[in-house]
């Protein structure tokens, strides 16, 4: 069953770290929407590699309308906690159980949410403390499933292992 992805992304991503999962997730039938301050803006990854066409504005999104959530790492997600907007949006599908991925620094967004505290995850080596301040059971392996929810992996030499787990919870 196809399933819809929210993917909070900004400039500055981690090029791989988007475009490899969503690569994987649309071959498996799914389809990725991406979400940022304003629809129709090009936003480039921070190793020049990608750029991508952002699909949908903040304001024109509801995450009641997605099934998961999907964020990719960089200073992208830095970025996106710095506006409230995408801080809730993040906190929808925590709270209300759906699908959540998140790769590198994509978990800083979920700390912004206080959605992480008690749980077990994963990110990159420089956010494990403010994880760990955040009341996360920091793992430091290539992929964490907690609840059978909340993917994370630490960086792009983790994204087989972290596809592989997404697509098992998008597959339920």
């Amino acid at each position: 069953m196809s399933k819809k992805i929210a993917c909070l992304l900004t400039d500055m991503f981690e090029d791989v770290e988007y475009t490899d999962p969503a690569k994987q997730f649309k071959e498996a039938g799914h389809e990725v929407v991406t979400i940022e301050k304003e629809a129709g803006k090009e936003v480039t990854g921070k190793q020049g590699d990608a750029t991508v066409k952002i699909d949908k504005g903040i304001d024109e999104v509801n995450p009641e309308d997605f099934d998961a959530l999907f964020l990719p790492g960089g200073f992208s997600p830095d970025q996106l906690r710095a506006d409230e907007r995408f801080v809730k949006f993040s906190k929808h599908f925590m709270d209300e159980k759906k699908p959540v991925f998140a790769i590198c620094h994509g978990p800083q967004l979920l700390i912004t949410a206080k959605t992480l505290e008690g749980r077990k995850a994963t990110g990159f080596t420089s956010i494990a403390v403010d994880m760990e301040y955040a009341g996360v059971d920091y793992q430091d392996q290539e992929v964490v499933v907690c609840q059978d929810q909340l993917v994370t992996s630490r960086n792009p030499d983790d994204l087989p292992a972290f596809n592989r787990e997404s697509l098992k919870l998008l597959d339920k």
